[in-house]
């Protein structure tokens, strides 16, 4: 029998405390791509819509693909912008549908709902009825209301992080969304979180108590009735009542026991709050350790998690930065500093031209002011490139308009639109080797390691106060249930 399987992909992973509005601009930046574009730009990529459209002509599924957006994390998604891409999802689901495969990120907020996925997923339900299988895929830290849980037949979160695993999860739910077509199964969700705002060592999945809980969860799955079992870190900078650590059991028939399951896997999340396998340091502490190394053939790779465009970050803050210069550090590149005001100096100059600078710091100078430079405009660069990588292998990104700017011995790549760095692309697009320097400067919190860490010497971790710095002083929630850990209790 062919099937006709709706899928789609709407991801956004928001940031409450961002004061940067997620448009359809924003989506383009990244990338929206309608009909039969998804399928033009995605098959064959290591994504979620990659691994669907594989499945599908695996299955011989008739697949509707009336969208596939993405952008990068940022403040709330306007209205308009919700508008039209949940009615991309919603008007492609009123013809004849057997079932459902979504791409979502399950930490996405709108300037209408505080649960944009859950919104999404319970009209999808209630126009389809309670028998037609609907099922996601979800980032490792999507917070899982239980509106999402209550309304799809199974949520499938990524087992990795950082995340190069999108292809075999969207497999995955492929092939549960195929026996439940076939009447073999009757999957639903149960979703448990308790008083944890982040844990599981923010699910960082290369040490820690992620890894075990993880091996735990794959044990489960092996027992009859439990489908799948899958742990959620939370996404800490979204004040919504709901935020946090969660697990997500999807069983057929057995609801006594995947609560058994997922609270013991919870209680072993709280037993583990306290560990972390990051060292943070400040950007000073960090130039001082790489400015005391003796020489070496492998570089340093020194990332800002605080400044992670993907937590929502400005990508902009520009602490890293002037310790850098500040220090003398030679042979050094860093990626990547958002501003489009500079882009636009450097364009008006013109290649080869030494001209000053006033770098950063533009959305919100509180997180630090401009740095004051003097450089040479070393190369225009178009911003496009496709990953090669371990994450996103094969899809495109787009930087926008930007430039090489060197200072000193530091080559700074300076573009329009912000992105975290993930992939060896992001510098040898532009030109830079990143094998020959010294110091690789990224904005990124973990996900930067899949590319960067086989080839440095040592990683860096720093906190240089931006906006996604893991600092809970520096937010005020308002929304989320009280009391919770760490605001709260010990």
């Amino acid at each position: 029998m062919t099937y006709s399987v709706l899928t789609g992909q709407i991801m956004h992973e928001t940031n409450t405390f961002s004061r940067l509005p997620t448009d359809l601009d924003a989506y383009r930046a990244r990338y929206l791509y309608y009909g039969d574009e998804v399928a033009e730009k995605l098959d064959g990529t290591r994504t979620e819509m990659g691994g669907i459209l594989a499945s599908a002509e695996n299955f011989g599924w008739n697949l509707i693909h009336p969208i596939a957006a993405n952008a990068t994390p940022s403040g709330k998604v306007t209205a308009g912008a919700w508008s039209e891409l949940k009615g991309a999802i919603i008007g492609a689901a009123e013809g004849q549908i057997d079932g459902v495969y979504l791409a979502l990120h399950g930490a996405m907020v709108t300037e209408t709902t505080d649960d944009a996925e859950g919104e999404l997923l319970a009209e999808l339900r209630t126009l389809l009825g309670p028998n037609i299988p609907i099922i996601a895929t979800l980032d490792l830290h999507a917070n899982v209301t239980d509106r999402m849980a209550a309304s799809a037949n199974s949520l499938i979160a990524y087992r990795t992080y950082p995340h190069i695993d999108q292809f075999e999860r969207a497999q995955q739910a492929a092939v549960l969304l195929k026996k439940a077509m076939d009447r073999e199964i009757a999957p639903e969700a149960l979703v448990v979180r308790g008083p944890m705002l982040t844990g599981a060592n923010h699910g960082r999945t290369q040490s820690g108590p992620m890894v075990d809980l993880l091996a735990q969860a794959a044990e489960y799955e092996k027992e009859p009735g439990i489908h799948v079992v899958s742990i959620q870190a939370g996404f800490v900078p979204a004040d919504i009542e709901q935020a946090g650590p969660t697990v997500v059991v999807t069983t057929d028939g057995e609801l006594s026991r995947a609560r058994e399951i997922a609270d013991a896997l919870y209680e072993k999340i709280w037993e583990t709050r306290h560990v972390t396998t990051n060292v943070l340091l400040t950007p000073e502490e960090a130039v001082r350790i790489i400015a005391e190394a003796g020489p070496s053939d492998k570089p340093f790779v020194v990332a800002d998690l605080s400044d992670n465009p993907g937590g929502g970050g400005y990508g902009d803050a520009p602490g890293l930065l002037r310790a850098m210069i500040d220090a003398g550090i030679e042979n050094a590149t860093f990626a990547m500093l958002t501003d489009p005001e500079a882009v636009a100096a450097g364009y008006a100059a013109g290649e080869g031209a030494e001209i000053d600078l006033a770098l950063g710091g533009k959305v919100d100078p509180s997180l630090g002011a401009p740095v004051q430079t003097r450089g040479t405009v070393l190369r225009f660069w178009d911003g496009n490139f496709v990953c090669d990588g371990p994450m996103w292998k094969g899809a495109a990104q787009s930087m926008g308009r930007s430039m090489v700017f060197r200072v000193d011995g530091i080559d700074i790549i300076v573009t329009t639109n912000r992105a975290q760095v993930t992939d060896h692309q992001t510098f040898v697009s532009c030109g830079i080797d990143p094998n020959e320097k010294s110091v690789i400067a990224v904005k990124s919190a973990h996900h930067f390691r899949a590319a960067f860490e086989p080839i440095s010497r040592a990683v860096l971790i720093v906190d240089s106060g931006a906006l996604v710095s893991p600092d809970f002083s520096r937010r005020t929630y308002t929304k989320l249930r009280r009391p919770i850990w760490p605001l709260d209790m010990d």
